[in-house]
Order: structure tokens, then sequence, then C-alpha cells
């Protein structure tokens, strides 16, 4: 250092480089995540089985995500999302009860687009991005479930939703960081 100021400059090119790796982190992107999983909601009733007798009903609790980071030519992450799920099946003459644990997978890249924003690009999950593993209590339910293809049928439509809460406008909003807007925010102009 000389006169206060270093000596041991970077280019513009490492900087934003360092820039992303330092700002993009699995806490930020964990909490940006969060903001757009939410923390619960209802699915169905959904009609199932032969004839569509059957109909299911689920609550879905979203427990925090758990984020691994990559850095290579690009930052990207692996995040699993796990859930809670309490399911009834109403057979009109039963109603048995499951409890499912499962899994949503996503992968997420840390963009960088103009005029200065930093984004967080979320793949849409697909129903096999969903895993899930279903407990009864009862012979009868786990034939239902079978027949029913209710598990299939649960990760087809958590997948919709969570596609759906991707491209909702708060989700948008969660996924974009104006830097620019940041830093003059900081420096008070």
């Amino acid at each position: 250092m000389t006169d206060g100021l270093p000596t041991d400059y970077v280019t513009y090119e490492e900087f934003g480089r360092r820039f992303f790796e330092i700002a993009v982190t699995e806490d930020r992107v964990g909490g940006a995540i969060a903001a757009i999983a939410g923390d619960a909601f209802e699915i169905g009733p959904i009609a199932q089985g032969p004839g569509k007798i059957a109909k299911v009903t689920a609550k879905v609790q979203i427990l925090e995500p758990r984020v691994r980071r990559h850095v290579g030519d690009a930052i990207t992450f692996a995040i699993r999302i796990p859930l809670e799920i309490d399911m009834v099946v109403d057979l009109r003459i039963d109603k048995p009860k499951f409890m499912v644990f499962g899994e949503i997978s996503l992968r997420a890249t840390a963009k960088a687009a103009e005029p200065l924003l930093l984004i967080l690009d979320v793949e849409k999950p697909r129903p096999s991005d969903i895993a899930i593993h279903v407990t009864s209590k009862s012979l009868r339910a786990e034939v239902v479930r079978i027949v029913g293809g209710v598990d299939a049928e649960i990760r087809r439509f958590i997948a919709a939703h969570v596609a759906g809460e991707i491209d909702s406008p708060e989700s948008v909003q969660a996924k974009i960081i104006d830097v620019a807007e940041q830093v003059a925010e900081s420096w008070g102009t």
C-alpha cells in the first residue's frame, strides 16, 4: 500500500468475477428460494383412481431449503427443498390418511444482465425432480394409493405449483438484484 491506496490492482473482469463469487452465496440464494417457495400450500381435492371416485387433498409444508454452490465457468446451485405433506384420500366410505415426506430438487444459475443486474435463473422443476416417500397405516390405504396413481399425481401437482411460484411477479423480483441501484443507495446518490 502506498499513500493509503492498495497497489495490487485487478482487472475489471477479475473484479466482476470476484464480486459475483462474494455476492451470490449459498445463504443469499437460500433466502431467495425460501421467499419464492413460501411456507405452505394445499393440494386438491384431486379426483383419482378408477372412475375418479377418490378425492385426494393434501397440506404441504415447505421446510428450509438446502443449497450447495458450484463455482465453475458459471456459478450454479443445487437446491433441495424438503417437504412434509399430510394427505387424505376420501373414498366416500373411508378416509385413509398418509404422511408424506418429500423433496424438491431445483437448479439455479447466477447470471449478469444489462444494465447492471444480478439474476438468479431458477429452472422450473419437472415431476421427476420431486421425490416423495409415502407412509400409511392400513393395507387399504396402500392399495388405494397404488391403484389410484396418487404418488405421480402429487409429484405432478407440486412441480406445477412450484413452476407457477417461480413465474409469479413476487418471485421474479426476488430473483433480480439491481446492482447499480444498490450502489447508488449505499453511496447516498
